[in-house]
């Protein structure tokens, strides 16, 4: 072995290691970065260029060492709307201001805060996602134009189905699709040697063969070239950022899609030993990396699980894994772009829908019904919210039910009286007295003797909103009206609380 050999070694111990990995996650990525752009209505050389800067950009920062960003599945439904009510050329605006969004919120050290958000919003809000593209890519899948809203993508599916008998284009073009799909559930089961071709590749790669010595009439991927897809936003883009629908969608795009990174790091973490995530420098990585994307035009970026458990699970042990995978998606794009022009667009359809059914969590869904309704529900309302309404809207529905769900919890209460038959009636309030429990607290509090004194303890309070002091203070006055001794209060330990 040569010394420059054996330097190169030390500098880099585990180079043969994150390069093998470096080819898989490629392989893995490849097609999810040109399904992605497709189903998200822009052209496919977009995707490539995400994935090559979460690659190369993000790549090399710190924060979670063997994750790997691109455009992913779960800000597709997002960008296509997005794209639908502003245009093309204000997308690179929305990423860009999303981007520099990150950096702030990583610079401030919020990265952290992002764990604080109800994971059952989380949950939610993907399988809101994932419904709304199974729904969405089930139209290519049918060779039908898919309609716009989320409702209506679903209502209209019975009538595309119906379409498709008898249409030979439909046909063969389901067909593709589920081929797709049938080749991805049913990989896992080949022989491990030929598993060492990811199955989202495989699939991708024998629908093209198919589609391509059957001459099926099957709509293919269109392909401009990787610079002639770079389209930086025009200045007159940017005046869009005075319209409150543009900043609500900046909004929607940089909690997205932080909180889908920071959710995936802390996933990865929990799959190697490895340097734990530092979730600030994650964010002003993502951030970094949305930034350049949004100067190009491309979509926008997170990290993603698919491709982050494929780095771990093929032997990653530095961030050199993901940074080559880049070099790899880039020469891939200048050198083979024309590839992509053969790639059937329902079998791109067959990867999202199987990407899109991954996100919806029907077994944990279950067993946190079980064990936790409340968290249940909120996942599943948080999930109906964004197929009827929208992405912004459902997953705000999902937090303030959260939010409600949380204070409801907090204000528990607890009233104990202690009547001996004669003489006062003692009554003790222990827990949080809030406005939530308030008619819990009076129904209780009136239904006391009329005709004897009562003696009030609120010692045990731990806490005592103005609406229930408010309202004791009341029930006390009515009390003592009715011709008994004046209520006597106890508040030793309540702060917020004063006799009444």
């Amino acid at each position: 072995m040569t010394s420059k050999n054996t330097s190169l070694i030390s500098r880099f111990p585990y180079l043969r290691q994150d390069f093998a990995a470096s080819l898989v996650v490629f392989l893995v990525a490849l097609p999810l970065c040109v399904g992605v752009a497709v189903a998200a209505g822009v052209p496919a050389e977009l995707g490539m260029i995400t994935g090559i800067v979460g690659g190369l950009v993000t790549g090399l920062m710190r924060g979670s060492s063997l994750q790997v960003s691109g455009p992913a599945a779960g800000l597709t439904v997002l960008v296509f709307e997005a794209v639908k009510e502003f245009g093309l050329p204000a997308l690179g605006v929305i990423v860009l201001a999303t981007g520099l969004l990150q950096m702030t919120m990583g610079l401030l050290k919020l990265g952290r805060y992002f764990r604080a958000i109800s994971v059952s919003v989380v949950e939610g809000m993907l399988a809101g996602i994932g419904l709304v593209l199974i729904a969405g890519q089930l139209y290519p899948a049918l060779a039908a134009k898919a309609p716009d809203s989320g409702p209506a993508k679903i209502v209209g599916l019975p009538g595309a189905f119906w379409d498709a008998f008898g249409d030979g284009t439909a046909v063969a073009s389901l067909a593709v699709c589920g081929g797709t799909i049938a080749v991805l559930l049913l990989w896992k089961h080949v022989p491990a040697k030929v598993r060492t071709l990811p199955g989202p590749l495989a699939a991708v790669g024998l629908a093209t063969v198919a589609a391509f010595a059957l001459d099926l009439p099957v709509a293919t991927v269109k392909v401009q070239g990787l610079l002639g897809a770079v389209q930086p936003p025009p200045l007159s883009a940017f005046g869009e950022l005075a319209s409150v629908g543009l900043l609500g969608t900046v909004v929607a795009f940089t909690l997205i899609a932080s909180a889908e990174s920071l959710f995936s790091a802390a996933a990865v973490d929990r799959l190697h030993t490895g340097p734990r995530t530092a979730y600030d420098k994650e964010l002003l990585a993502q951030g970094a990396g949305n930034t350049v994307c949004g100067v190009l035009g491309a979509l926008p970026m997170t990290a993603v699980i698919v491709r982050s458990a494929a780095n771990v699970q093929a032997g990653a042990r530095t961030k050199a894994s993901r940074v080559l995978h880049g070099v790899w998606l880039l020469l891939f794009a200048a050198l083979l772009p024309n590839v992509l022009a053969y790639i059937p667009i329902p079998a791109l359809a067959g990867i999202l829908i199987h990407s899109g059914a991954k996100l919806v969590p029907v077994r944990a869904l279950a067993g946190l019904w079980r064990e936790h309704r409340g968290e249940a529900l909120i996942l599943s309302v948080t999930a109906l919210s964004i197929v009827a309404v929208s992405m912004f809207e459902g997953v705000l529905i999902g937090l303030a039910l959260a939010v409600v769900k949380t204070a409801w919890e907090a204000s528990h209460i607890k009233l104990e009286v202690i009547d001996k038959g004669a003489g006062p009636v003692d009554a003790y309030l222990t827990g949080n007295a809030t406005f939530l429990r308030l008619p819990k607290i009076l129904d209780s509090l009136e239904s006391l003797p009329q005709d004897r004194p009562v003696r009030l303890d609120l010692s045990g309070l731990h806490h005592l909103d103005h609406a229930c002091r408010t309202a004791l203070e009341n029930w006390a006055e009515r009390h003592s009206a009715a011709g008994t001794e004046p209520v006597k209060v106890t508040t030793v330990k309540v702060t917020a609380a004063q006799a009444v």
